[in-house]
C-alpha cells in the first residue's frame, strides 16, 4: 500500500486499523479494500421528522423511489421462460418476466381495461390475462386478446401495449427503475459496481430467503445496519470475535457506502484475552445449528507452532480452515483468497434500499421495503450461496415471512440460530427508536463524525431527491 495513498482519520478507534489488518494478510487483497474514501460532511444535528412524517414519506414517493434503480428480483427467482415475479413497493406493483431469449421485461402490474393487478404471485405463465374480465396479452408486453372485441373497436387503432419500466440484468439482480433518463446502473451506482465482479454472484443462488414487519421506518431499520459499533451493548457476544470499533467507513459517490467489520480479532472493547479465545468464541458462534447457512468454516486449535503473540494469529488460522473447508465443499479453489474476502463483514449499501454485501461465501443480502405509513417496514434477509464446481444454478428458495408476532427465531430452521438472535436483538431496538423519535424534545439526532457517518452519508444522498438535486438533469 503507497503511503501517499492512505488516510488515516483522528476520529478512529485507536490501535490496528483495519488497513494494519489487510496489510497483514496472509494474501495480496484486492485494491478496492485498501482504498478509503470518507466524504467531507458536517457535524450538524439530524432532523427526525423525516423518519414520522406522512409529508415526507409523500416526498420520498414522488420524487425519490420512482428516480433510483430498485433490487426487484434475482434471476434465480425467475430462471425459466415465463416465469414472472411480483415486485410491489409503496403503492405500485410492477410485473417481471422472462423472455424467450432469456431477457427480462418489467410492466406496471395493471390491466389497461379496469385497473385490476395482472397477477398477485409469482408463477410461470403463457400468458398475462387479467382475472377480472379475460384482457390478455403475451408474455412480452403486446396484446393478445380483447373479450367481446365488438365493443372496443375505438381501440383498434391505439397501442395496447402494456407500459414498461426500465431493467437491467446486474451480478444475478434483476434492477428496475421508472425514470428512462437515468444512466445504466453500473454508471449510476459508480466504481462500486465492479468490487462484485470476482465473486460470482451471477451463478449464486438464494439458499435463504425471509422477510418480517418492523415496526420502525424503513429508514431507521436500514440505517441500524450502517454501523458495526452498537455492538458493545447490543450484540456482546460478538465482541470476543469481531473488530466492532475496527470497523472502517467509506462512502463512494452518491449512492454508496459501505462498513468493513473485521472478524477473527478481538473488540477493542475486551482486554486480556488471547488467541485461543478468540478462537473458541469464533467457532462456538460459527458452529451449532446454523448448518447450511454458518457463513464460517470451524477451525481447530492453534498449531503450536505458530506465533501466540501475532495479534492477527486466529485471524490467520479461521481463514486457512475456511480455504480448505470451502474448497471441500464447493470443489472451487480458495487457495488465493485473501484472508479478509474470506473473513470479514463487507455491510455494502446501494441507495436507497438494498445491502447487498461482497466475499467469496455466503454472503447476505438485505432489502427494506416501506409500510403503508412511516412507522414500519418489512425486513428482507437473504443468503446467496455459491454453486458447487459442476452443478447447475438451483431455482431460490421461496421467501419465508415470519408472522407478525414472532421474533426472527422463529425461522431458527431456515436462519440458524445464531443469525436470527442477531437480528432480534438489531430489532428488540427499533419499535423504541420509533417511539422515541416521536418524543423528542428537540427534534432531532446528534450523530458520531465518523461511525455514524454512512447514516450521514444516506441522509445527504436522500435529500439531494427531495430538493430536486437529483437525478442530475443532463
Amino acid at each position: 500500500m503507497n503511503e501517499s495513498t492512505k488516510i488515516i482519520r483522528e476520529d478512529r478507534c485507536p490501535g490496528t486499523t483495519y488497513t494494519d489488518m489487510l496489510e497483514a494478510d496472509t494474501r495480496t487483497p484486492p485494491d478496492y479494500l485498501f482504498e478509503e474514501t470518507v466524504a467531507e460532511m458536517p457535524t450538524d444535528p439530524l432532523p427526525i421528522a423525516p423518519y414520522i412524517s406522512e409529508e415526507f414519506a409523500a416526498l420520498e414517493r414522488e420524487k425519490m423511489w420512482p428516480n433510483v434503480w430498485l433490487f426487484a428480483a434475482r434471476e434465480d427467482e425467475m430462471p425459466e421462460t415465463g416465469d414472472t415475479v411480483v415486485f410491489d413497493l409503496n403503492e405500485k406493483s410492477f410485473l417481471l418476466v422472462r423472455q424467450k431469449d432469456g431477457s427480462v421485461k418489467a410492466f406496471y402490474n395493471v390491466c389497461l381495461h379496469r385497473g385490476r393487478k395482472l397477477r398477485t404471485k409469482a408463477g410461470n405463465t403463457t400468458q398475462l390475462i387479467c382475472p377480472f374480465h379475460g384482457f390478455a396479452w403475451k408474455n412480452d408486453g403486446s396484446l393478445k386478446d380483447i373479450p367481446c372485441s365488438w365493443d372496443f373497436t375505438h381501440l383498434d387503432d391505439k397501442d395496447m401495449s402494456l407500459p414498461e419500466v426500465r431493467v437491467e440484468l446486474w451480478q444475478g439482480f434483476v434492477m428496475i427503475t421508472e425514470n428512462p433518463d437515468l444512466p445504466d446502473f453500473k454508471t449510476w451506482l459508480g466504481p462500486a459496481a465492479s468490487h462484485y465482479e470476482k465473486y460470482d454472484f451471477e451463478n449464486r443462488y438464494t439458499g435463504m430467503w425471509v422477510a418480517k414487519r418492523i415496526d420502525a421506518n424503513w429508514k431507521a431499520t436500514a440505517e441500524a445496519f450502517m454501523e458495526a459499533w452498537h455492538s458493545v451493548t447490543t450484540h456482546p457476544q460478538l465482541l470476543p470475535f469481531l473488530g466492532d470499533a475496527n470497523t472502517r467507513y467509506d462512502h463512494i459517490g452518491d449512492h454508496f457506502n459501505r462498513a468493513i467489520t473485521p472478524s477473527g480479532v478481538l473488540s477493542p472493547h475486551l482486554k486480556g484475552k488471547d488467541q485461543q479465545y478468540v478462537l473458541d468464541k469464533m467457532n462456538e458462534f460459527s458452529g451449532g445449528s446454523d448448518g447450511e447457512t454458518n457463513r464460517r468454516f470451524a477451525a481447530g486449535s492453534m498449531d503450536e507452532s505458530l506465533d501466540p503473540d501475532d495479534p492477527m494469529l486466529a485471524r490467520k488460522v479461521l481463514a486457512e480452515a475456511s480455504r480448505k473447508g470451502f474448497t471441500e465443499q464447493y470443489g472451487r479453489d480458495y487457495s488465493e483468497a485473501s484472508d479478509t474476502e474470506l473473513l470479514d463483514n463487507f455491510t455494502y449499501n446501494i441507495f436507497p434500499n438494498f445491502s447487498p454485501w461482497i466475499g467469496y461465501l455466503p454472503t447476505l443480502v438485505y432489502r427494506w421495503l416501506p409500510g403503508d405509513t412511516p412507522d414500519w417496514c418489512v425486513m428482507e434477509i437473504r443468503l446467496l450461496f455459491p454453486v458447487k464446481e459442476g452443478e447447475e444454478r438451483p431455482r431460490a428458495v421461496e421467501r419465508t415471512y415470519i408472522p407478525d408476532d414472532e421474533p426472527f427465531a422463529w425461522a431458527n430452521d431456515k436462519m440458524g440460530e445464531q443469525l436470527a438472535n442477531v437480528f432480534d436483538q438489531d430489532m428488540a431496538n427499533l419499535p423504541f427508536v420509533q417511539e422515541g423519535m416521536k418524543s423528542s424534545a428537540n427534534g432531532v439526532m446528534e450523530l458520531g463524525a465518523y461511525q455514524d457517518s454512512r447514516v450521514r452519508h444516506f441522509q445527504t444522498t436522500l435529500m439531494k431527491y427531495i430538493d430536486g438535486e437529483l437525478p442530475a438533469k443532463s
